[in-house]
């Protein structure tokens, strides 16, 4: 007879949980490149990898990360590498918000939800309503995150805090 010695599943947040509630936090948070960052997590042990602008922003991603309930450490393999010199395009607000709006309602991921696009100013884009799961708030804010011009985005979509049966 053996005997197991690992923690019970109840004794730390499923690492798909922390793995979405990591990405969510990396995406909304300023200062933070989010869509350049992956995480991965394996019993609470949640890697970085990816690309980000600047020192600062590889320890404020680590921070954030820290942070997450559930999560028991963080390797971070950041790589720092500066912004090209290359201009991108500007888009206006009320034109980042169309883009926005449209992105989110052609989703088919995303119909069970109702998110919209609240404001946006200086590319900055808040989002409002409310997700049918974690993953599908995760999901708008990455949608509405990789449109060229939006700097940031914030969320004030709610959503269950756990996953969806589907999504284990």
């Amino acid at each position: 007879m053996s005997t197991a010695l690992a923690a019970p599943a109840s004794a730390y947040p499923l690492d798909a949980w922390i793995t979405a509630k990591t990405k969510l936090a990396l995406l909304t948070t300023e200062g933070v490149g989010g869509t350049a960052v992956s995480v991965d997590t394996i019993v609470g042990l949640v890697t970085l990898h990816g690309q980000v602008r600047s020192t600062a922003e590889k320890a404020k991603a680590e921070t954030v990360t820290r942070k997450i309930d559930g999560v028991m450490g963080v390797r971070n393999f950041l790589q720092v590498v500066a912004r090209q010199h290359q201009k991108a395009k500007q888009e206006s607000d009320g034109t980042l918000k169309q883009q926005s709006a449209k992105a989110l309602q052609v989703d088919p991921s995303l119909q069970d939800s109702h998110i919209s696009v609240q404001s946006v100013n200086q590319g900055v884009v808040l989002l409002t309503g409310t997700a049918k799961t974690l993953s599908a708030h995760l999901h708008a804010v990455e949608v509405v995150a990789i449109i060229p011009g939006v700097q940031r985005v914030v969320s004030e979509v709610r959503s269950p805090n756990t996953l969806a049966e589907a999504e284990l």
